[in-house]
């Protein structure tokens, strides 16, 4: 993300004092308290070119050039007093199993108050492209043990579990219906079971796509561009009450 682009984002994030949309999930029990970690776990979406050697809390570098980033930056510019530390442990091409190798050092340890993931675009995307094999189901019941694990380890740990999304345009074709659709219902279905806040993010899009193409959101109907990235940021801010 240019620095212009990502100043304008921004502000726009903090210009705003609440969102209202339709579709908008509600508030997560209630804003974040003194010293809350937060903890933006996924694929390429939430990995967005973040240095893997920076560890600090909120370091730019660290929280990449995506919606973390936005997210963050806001958040710490409206609550200079508020104690936040952000982390971003998002991985490229990451599928759930993906996370389920990395979750104690990359997610456990670390201790989130509040744990956001955004997964299962790979879990779809690779059985085109790199011969995975894994079905619907596979990705439902390895989700829901990945969840069942954090509650046990983290009782009190605040879920945020973002819908999978796709724009249909260049690598987004028909192929990938109706077994993507699919996918999202099940990680819907996997948020309720674990008493997470779901985030719906493809019906935003589908209705961003009525004001701009589908490029102008995700340049190749997957990774989101600087606009994109904005729209998740907004969405995710409205729903963590940030």
């Amino acid at each position: 993300m240019k620095r212009r682009d990502f100043i304008a984002a921004t502000a726009a994030l903090v210009g705003s004092a609440t969102w209202r949309c339709q579709g908008a999930a509600p508030l997560i029990q209630q804003p974040a308290t003194r010293g809350t970690v937060v903890l933006f776990q996924g694929d390429s979406v939430t990995d967005c070119g973040r240095d893997r050697s920076a560890t600090d809390a909120n370091a730019a570098g660290a929280l990449g050039s995506g919606y973390p980033l936005l997210v963050a930056s806001a958040a710490l510019a409206a609550r200079p007093d508020g104690g936040l530390k952000f982390y971003n442990r998002g991985v490229s091409g990451n599928k759930v199993p993906d996370l389920q190798e990395r979750w104690a050092h990359d997610t456990l340890d670390l201790k989130p108050d509040v744990l956001s993931i955004l997964i299962g675009v790979n879990d779809f995307w690779h059985k085109l492209s790199k011969g995975y094999t894994g079905t619907v189901q596979d990705y439902e019941s390895q989700y829901t043990a990945l969840l069942t694990q954090t509650r046990q380890a983290l009782p009190s740990v605040r879920l945020i579990v973002l819908e999978p999304f796709v724009l249909r345009c260049c690598a987004v074709n028909e192929q990938w219906f109706p077994e993507f659709t699919a996918r999202q219902t099940a990680a819907a279905q996997v948020a309720s079971r674990a008493g997470a806040t779901y985030v719906p993010l493809q019906a935003v899009f589908d209705e961003r796509v009525r004001t701009a193409p589908p490029q102008y959101w995700a340049s190749d109907g997957v990774h989101p561009t600087v606009a994109g990235h904005a729209v998740i940021a907004e969405q995710w801010r409205r729903t963590a009450g940030l």
